[in-house]
């Protein structure tokens, strides 16, 4: 994703990820999947600056361009759903 744009709504930062290491699991991600319950949203698994594996939740703005607005620490069921 290092030629997307990626931007932040303020309830990405709820669980206390800093931009760095959303964009880190972003760029490393081992997981990326259309969340079917959800419709033009995207789940992703990857680690943060320090391996700690992240969930994220974000959707397309456009071709060039994508939204963020959750990321925690990611939980089991998170993991075991979207796969690692």
């Amino acid at each position: 994703m290092d030629d997307v744009i990626v931007e932040f709504h303020e309830a990405a930062f709820r669980h206390n990820i800093s931009k760095e290491d959303i964009i880190h699991a972003l760029n490393h991600r081992t997981h990326d999947a259309l969340i079917e319950e959800l419709p033009d949203k995207w789940a992703v698994i990857g680690p943060s600056r320090a391996g700690n594996f992240l969930e994220l939740i974000y959707t397309n703005i456009d071709d060039n361009c994508i939204c963020v607005y959750h990321a925690m620490n990611a939980r089991d069921v998170f993991i075991k759903k979207y796969g690692l």
